[in-house]
């Protein structure tokens, strides 16, 4: 029997599905005009969107939700201008060709490799309301239609972002407003329903961290789903014993900047030889940013992800290795395999920890923050996948969220 949280979900997915042909069959050109009007719509409708995000801000103060969550909320006008300018970015970015010959067949053939939309794609993200504009875009992008589904805190903001912007936009293109549908139902229950859908919904996007990802893939895997997801984050910081000190203090500033995201700085590791000259100065740092440091003995694995871990976000574990390799085990096998970086100025060091590390993102001197779409590709993402599979990792942008088909046909006539 099929329960009312199910049947909106599966409204939802039939809208969409009526609605991705118009997406499909639309050129680069309305596309891309599609985004530059989502992006003006985000400054003309700026009051009615924030007036609904002030709603879902007051209710989750209201409801006790730590101030880091309330962070990634929250919108205001800067953050609604860097969305609006992600938006042209995107715009501006060139649609990779979705047909390419790979090569001639005994017998007057040949192959040619095509790519396709998927269709209707779901994502499942947290309470970030400017989530809804990113993976919209991704998703019409890519010529994919699409159902969202937020945390229950953003559900306002969300359907502002999506009345408000994004339906006009696409309908002021000549593109299907349904295109791009959301989950008007709040619990958890509704995260699950997208998962059960394979004919309507055959693949979910899975953003967050922590157990329900996981539980959600399995339930997706369960109903014949393919995911992209990762369940767990966390960026780990390896301070070689020859890492510049002025260095080390920008880094991990600029690792803290904020609590709530995946990529932020986790878990600390300093070179056993080098903790007396770089630990004193890294815990008073720590203490001036209002970050606890837990030394060890451990009362936890080393790669417990604080920003998942209500009440007590402000985190960083910090722990001692041997050397570059040792950080780079630990790295590997300890965490999620998101992202390590390594701060040095000795090349050898950075390479023997580049060479060693096999996670999704891997940096010298430079911050895990940066294992972001915009950041590091200088293009929205849906969201981070890293599975040790073949297929996309890392950010996901529009680009990975096609299927490949291959079609032979006869060859032209010579001349």
């Amino acid at each position: 029997m099929v329960d009312e949280v199910d049947s909106i979900v599966i409204a939802a997915a039939q809208a969409a599905r009526a609605a991705a042909g118009s997406i499909a069959a639309a050129s680069p050109q309305t596309v891309d005009a599609t985004l530059r009007a989502v992006a003006d719509r985000l400054g003309a409708e700026a009051g009615a969107v924030l007036a609904a995000n002030q709603a879902d801000l007051t209710a989750a103060a209201q409801a006790g939700m730590p101030a880091a969550m309330q962070d990634r909320l929250r919108l205001d006008p800067a953050r609604l201008g860097a969305m609006a300018e992600q938006l042209r970015v995107l715009a501006a970015a060139p649609h990779p060709s979705r047909r390419r010959f790979v090569r001639e067949l005994p017998g007057g053939l040949r192959v040619e490799e095509r790519l396709r939309p998927v269709g209707v794609i779901g994502v499942n993200f947290e309470a970030r309301p400017n989530v809804v504009v990113d993976v919209a875009s991704q998703l019409l992008k890519s010529g994919n239609a699409g159902v969202l589904r937020t945390g229950s805190a953003a559900l306002a903001s969300a359907a502002a972002l999506l009345d408000s912007v994004i339906a006009p936009a696409l309908a002021g293109t000549g593109l299907h407003p349904d295109a791009i549908q959301l989950v008007r139902a709040a619990g958890h229950e509704s995260a699950r329903a997208l998962v059960r859908q394979p004919r309507l919904i055959p693949l979910v996007i899975i953003r967050g961290s922590g157990e329900t990802t996981r539980l959600l893939a399995g339930e997706a895997a369960a109903h014949g789903v393919r995911t992209l997801a990762h369940a767990d984050g966390g960026g780990v910081l390896y301070l070689d014993r020859a890492a510049d000190p002025d260095l080390v203090h920008r880094i991990i500033t600029d690792s803290l900047d904020r609590l709530g995201v995946c990529n932020r700085l986790n878990l600390l590791l300093i070179q056993q030889e080098a903790r007396d000259a770089l630990l004193p100065p890294t815990l008073t740092l720590l203490d001036k940013l209002g970050i606890a440091a837990a030394l060890p003995p451990h009362a936890h694995e080393r790669g417990h992800e604080w920003a998942m871990d209500t009440g007590h976000e402000a985190t960083v574990t910090i722990d001692f290795v041997a050397g570059p390799a040792e950080a780079a085990r630990v790295a590997d096998q300890e965490t999620s395999g998101l992202a390590a970086s390594i701060l040095t100025e000795d090349p050898a060091a950075a390479a023997e920890f580049l060479d060693a590390y096999t996670g999704t993102g891997a940096f010298w001197n430079a911050p895990t923050r940066l294992l972001d779409g915009f950041k590091l590709l200088g293009l929205p993402e849906t969201g981070i996948n890293v599975d040790r599979v073949p297929g996309p990792r890392g950010p996901v942008t529009f680009g990975d969220l096609v299927l490949r088909q291959f079609v032979t046909t006869p060859a032209p006539p010579a001349g």
